[in-house]
């Protein structure tokens, strides 16, 4: 039986607290300066130097600014890569916020059929809480893009740049969660009152409309056909007439986006290595891309990444950014910070553990464009952030082995760098993945 803490307790904890060594010192430079600097380690810092075997250019870093869309922003990325090298275009970027508008367009209508095929349900299931939390938000998945792509295309950022509430998007997504939650309990009680499909079909209707006219107001309206005009590096002039979103991406990227495979690293028992995973109630575009995630071993997981770096491509990537890591250093490892050594305990936990505790789960994407190959093992890797280039070296971060290891739990790679094996079994199992739970994190949105 659990029992209160007693006097006793608290005596026998404050002599345990004057018996640990340098504990006085200790505690004047915590109070004064925090934890984080405290523990600072700075061997770290030696040994992240930012000089990398294998190296993409990849130019200047792009700047999501105060929005979440940095799985936007790093597929984008992975894309305007290859455009940069092909049309000579230096730091030429795709337009993040295209793809932002129909996004939010399309997660609306999924949340309305999800509001839909829940109605059912009381209001405080888990299922339906679950949905009420966050109706839409900025973030999402490779495959969730990917979707988007499919069915929009894809436009210079030129052609449709930045707005207020793309770069700063806090009372747009207020906005938004405001009219679903509220057109939530309308569709609801259509059901409950045995509305016809062809009424809630308008009723649903009409509340896309209105959720497009929030968009057109807030993001701009979506081009259909434009010109692209640029010089590039060798200042020649270039113009590009009468395109559309679907013949850009066409002409200029035209990858087979099919081709592309998410993969994951959960060491959970609930999650048998090499097999096919999906999630309930997380996409954007119905009847288009699903989010597909092959778990593989960490060894393997990594191959594949190295594998296309050596081919000249970089890596889209999902993270627990905020663990283990230093914004302004631009360094991520395990070992930056000894908080073991500063608090005389121990913080350390599995992979699994942190995963199945809460602990960590993917936060944000980023891109690999480097790595350090010593003695044929990777020791660090460079990373693309979309956090401009006031952070890290000009915005670009270091990443130790270690901490991929601990941290990284999603790529996205061309299926011809798995085993066959691995191949066979995405094959095979693509329409009948593994159903995880709404709330599992590898749901998570970056």
């Amino acid at each position: 039986m659990s029992k209160a803490i007693s006097n006793e307790n608290i005596v026998q904890y404050a002599k345990d607290l004057a018996a640990t060594p340098a504990a006085a010192a200790l505690q004047k430079t915590v109070m004064n300066n925090g934890i984080l600097k405290s523990a600072e380690n700075t061997d770290s810092k030696v040994k992240m130097t930012p000089v990398f075997s294998i190296d993409l250019e990849t130019g200047a870093v792009a700047n999501q600014k105060q929005s979440g869309r940095c799985w936007m922003f790093a597929a984008l990325n992975t894309m305007r890569h290859s455009i940069q090298a092909q049309f000579k275009i230096k730091d030429f970027e795709l337009s993040q916020n295209y793809t932002f508008f129909w996004d939010k367009f399309e997660k609306a209508n999924y949340f309305y059929e999800n509001v839909l095929a829940t109605a059912d349900q009381p209001t405080d299931s888990r299922k339906v809480a679950f949905l009420m939390t966050t109706p839409q938000q900025d973030g999402g998945q490779w495959d969730m893009l990917t979707a988007i792509i499919d069915k929009y295309g894809i436009v210079p950022k030129s052609v449709m740049p930045e707005t207020y509430s793309s770069s700063k998007s806090s009372e747009l997504n207020a906005t938004l969660n405001l009219k679903l939650r509220k057109d939530a309990v309308a569709l609801r009680q259509m059901v409950a009152d045995k509305a016809s499909e062809q009424a809630i079909e308008d009723t649903k209707s009409k509340f896309l409309s209105e959720v497009y006219r929030i968009l057109a107001y807030t993001l701009g309206n979506p081009p259909t056909e434009f010109d692209f005009e640029y010089r590039d590096d060798d200042k020649n002039y270039h113009i590009d007439q009468k395109l559309t979103p679907q013949s850009f991406y066409k002409k200029y990227i035209n990858w087979d986006l099919n081709q592309y495979q998410s993969l994951i690293n959960s060491p959970t028992a609930d999650k048998p290595y090499n097999h096919l995973y999906t999630v309930e109630m997380l996409g954007n575009v119905l009847g288009g891309r699903e989010v597909r995630h092959y778990n593989l071993a960490i060894d393997d997981f990594k191959a594949a990444a190295i594998k296309q770096l050596e081919a000249g491509e970089s890596v889209w990537f999902g993270s627990d950014v905020g663990k283990e890591s230093d914004r302004q250093l631009g360094i991520m490892d395990p070992n930056i910070y000894d908080q073991d050594g500063l608090f005389n305990t121990s913080f350390a936990m599995t992979k699994a553990e942190r995963l199945d505790y809460a602990q960590s789960l993917m936060t944000h994407a980023m891109v690999l464009t480097g790595v350090d190959i010593v003695n044929g093992k990777p020791t660090k890797w460079k990373v693309e952030n979309s956090w401009g280039d006031k952070v890290g070296d000009k915005g670009y971060f270091v990443a130790s082995d270690a901490w991929f290891d601990e941290y990284v739990y999603q790529i996205v790679v061309n299926k011809k760098f798995l085993a066959q094996a691995d191949q066979d079994t995405i094959k095979a199992e693509y329409d009948k993945p593994t159903l995880l739970a709404p709330w599992d994190p590898m749901g998570a949105l970056a």
